[in-house]
């Protein structure tokens, strides 16, 4: 964690009694704009979940998420802006994903068929940077978390 980030951690835990480290430090997104057009949505308590390719937790590019676990979330800048806890993971094919999971996820117009073209498309960015080639049927991780901090 950079300096800023540890004072925030570090404020946070001074306030709450928590004494332990994040288990996760990230922004959302692959990009500042992005990022930042997210945090939003987590900031205003509309975004709720999010999902991650499950290639990215088996490469171990990323921890997988378990209930409980605190994440110190960044803004487009890689600024401390807010703390999330995870309250459910599951894992599963993409075509399987809900209506109810798009909502939570509380992007575009919160509908399953804005969430699926949003998604495919970014998936199909990362693949093609990464090298492989994306599909549905491949796992996602489905992550909920609430914002605790502010």
């Amino acid at each position: 964690m950079t300096p800023e980030q540890s004072s925030y951690w570090q404020t946070f835990c001074e306030a709450t009694g928590h004494d332990r480290p994040p288990e996760d430090v990230f922004a959302f997104g692959d990009s500042p704009g992005l990022a930042a057009e997210l945090l939003v949505l987590v900031l205003a308590d509309r975004k709720k979940a999010t999902a991650s390719h499950s290639r990215w937790h088996e490469l171990g590019e990323e921890p997988l998420p378990r209930p409980g676990d605190l994440a110190l979330v960044l803004d487009g800048r890689g600024e401390p802006a807010c703390i999330i806890r995870t309250s459910r993971v599951d894992r599963h094919p993409i075509k399987d994903t809900t209506e109810e999971f798009a909502w939570a996820e509380g992007e575009g117009d919160r509908s399953l068929a804005w969430w699926m073209d949003a998604h495919i498309t970014y998936w199909t960015r990362e693949a093609a940077r990464e090298g492989y080639a994306f599909n549905t049927g491949q796992d996602a991780i489905f992550h909920r978390f609430d914002r605790i901090w502010p």
